[in-house]
């Protein structure tokens, strides 16, 4: 199988808790659930000023992720800071979870107009 990265905006996976995660060394990947095998991997390789996760998965996934047909789901542990007791949070893994499909509309068969 081959696998090809993808740089994604952390502040775009992370959404609301952008601000509040810590960084991550690498990560595990699931799809749907955390059962079986992992896809693969992210990590921040790109470096600190990058910003970005870069995503270790098979091609075909990442094509699919690059065009939106995943929403993000998160396993994570909240750890709170003593001296300014705000939250953070620490990934455990990223769940990519697959958006269901619209229905598609049907044109109007022409025999009937």
């Amino acid at each position: 199988m081959s696998y090809s990265p993808l740089a994604i905006k952390r502040r775009y996976v992370l959404g609301d808790i952008y601000k509040h995660c810590n960084s991550v060394e690498s990560i595990p990947v699931y799809m749907n659930e955390i059962s079986g095998e992992a896809l693969g991997y992210v990590d921040e390789s790109l470096g600190i000023y990058a910003d970005a996760f870069l995503f270790h998965l098979p091609e075909d996934v990442c094509k699919k992720l690059s065009t939106g047909h995943y929403n993000y789901s998160f396993d994570y542990d909240v750890l709170y800071d003593q001296p300014d007791k705000k939250k953070h949070y620490k990934l455990n893994c990223i769940l990519l979870i697959a958006k269901k499909a619209l229905p598609s509309r049907r044109l109007a068969d022409s025999s009937i107009l």
